[in-house]
């Protein structure tokens, strides 16, 4: 177990720095993204069910059908407690996202013409779903329910074969379209440009390896895609009153998604870090899966300071703990999503409370949201001109002259009963 004590003095951002740096470098799969997008975008079937059968089952055959079958999708495959918690969770989700959803909003101006913003849904998005470490049920509940809150039409699921019955199960509780036995930069791939037998998608989105997020972003210029999710990671804002032990397994729990980033706690209290170091040191054995690139305790000389810290780091989760750091939820603007209070796990959000799990890393808190219904939404203005046409044609014209565009100020012009002067 890493343990890294730091001092945040009087440069928060670069203490912040120093903490991201401790994680190792991501090595570059960009080169090999590329040559597998190629490979699908180009060569379609034959290639996808080549990388497949090499990609995803080890250099055995590709399974008969990449697409699962309806009926291999049930809910009956689910143990009744964890159906019963999917079934909460979906339902906590819904209601969060439902809420994020906007309206169409009309705008009258002065002139007399209508603007109406529209807010429509894509048609048919794909989320990409974990699958070789372990199954995340959790993660189809995230992506598929908030796509359907958007009211997108199709949504489809890929994620490694096996398929473990838990997404199989979980597949069926949300409702998914299609479902398909591939993963990675192929898979991706596939849904982004379409093959023979697999229509495109407008909108990739989810989490997954390396390999699937640089495929995202370099199909993000034929698809919408949320984001690119890399390393997890938290960080606990706390003041001297937090518990310590509480905060301890926050931190642990965080470290079970691997030593790919640093898992950190803040304080202006000496007193809290020590007893926060000493619970790590107890509980740490028993928990032998949390691996994180390392805990980092700072000391910040007091609580505002602390939050520079946070906000630098800008991390995917953090933690408010004890009634100083409370307080200061409303300055929060660079985090991923904010958990406040004693109770606030943060795996309660990873699972059950409603808000989303895929998140911002890597410190794109800073300009980046979590995954909402406005990933598979977009705006469209309607626009209604009616009388307002001469006297935005008499305003336009000019501009549009003025930049050479001489048939734009025409075609303006042509809509008015008596020509504009010049």
């Amino acid at each position: 177990m890493r343990v890294e004590r730091i001092e945040v003095g009087a440069d928060p951002v670069a203490a912040a720095a120093a903490v991201r740096a401790l994680a190792p470098a991501p090595a570059s799969v960009s080169d090999t993204v590329a040559e597998i997008v190629a490979a699908v975008r180009d060569g379609g079937d034959r290639a996808l069910r080549e990388l497949v059968a090499r990609l995803d089952m080890g250099g055995a055959p590709a399974p008969p059908a990449l697409r699962l079958a309806p009926e291999e999708l049930d809910a009956a495959l689910l143990a009744d407690d964890v159906r019963a918690g999917l079934e909460l969770a979906i339902a906590n989700v819904a209601l969060v996202a439902d809420a994020a959803v906007g309206d169409d909003v009309e705008v009258a101006l002065p002139q007399g013409q209508r603007i109406v913003l529209r807010e429509v849904p894509v048609r048919r998005a794909a989320i990409c779903i974990p699958g070789r470490q372990a199954p995340y049920p959790s993660s189809v509940v995230m992506g598929v329910v908030t796509a359907r809150a958007a009211g997108v039409e199709e949504v489809v699921v890929l994620t490694a074969p096996p398929i473990d019955p838990a997404i199989r199960g979980a597949c069926a509780l949300c409702g998914v379209h299609e479902v398909y036995a591939m993963s990675g930069a192929h898979g991706v791939a596939a849904l982004a440009y379409g093959t023979e037998t697999i229509e495109r998608v407008d909108v990739v989105a989810g989490p997954g390896s390396l390999y699937v997020q640089e495929a995202k972003r370099q199909v993000s210029g034929v698809v919408g895609i949320d984001g690119f999710y890399g390393p997890s990671d938290v960080l606990v804002l706390a003041d001297e009153s937090a518990d310590a032990r509480l905060v301890a397994l926050d931190l642990l729990a965080q470290g079970e998604h691997g030593p790919h980033a640093p898992v950190v706690a803040a304080s202006d209290s000496a007193a809290f870090l020590d007893a926060l170091a000493d619970q790590l040191e107890a509980l740490a054995p028993a928990r032998p899966r949390s691996d994180p690139a390392a805990f980092v305790l700072a000391h910040a000389g007091s609580m505002r300071c602390g939050l520079r810290f946070a906000e630098a780091f800008a991390p995917e989760h953090l933690e408010l703990a004890g009634e100083t750091a409370e307080r200061l939820v409303r300055r929060v603007r660079a985090a991923g999503c904010v958990f406040v209070g004693t109770a606030g796990a943060t795996a309660f959000g990873d699972y059950i409370a409603g808000s989303n799990h895929c998140l911002p890393t890597g410190g794109a808190a800073r300009f980046a949201s979590g995954l909402s219904p406005r990933h598979f939404r977009r705006r469209m203005s309607e626009v209604h001109i009616g009388d307002a046409a001469a006297a935005l044609a008499a305003a336009g014209a000019p501009i549009a002259r003025a930049e050479g565009f001489d048939v734009h100020a025409e075609s303006m012009e042509a809509r008015v009963g008596e020509r504009t002067p010049r």
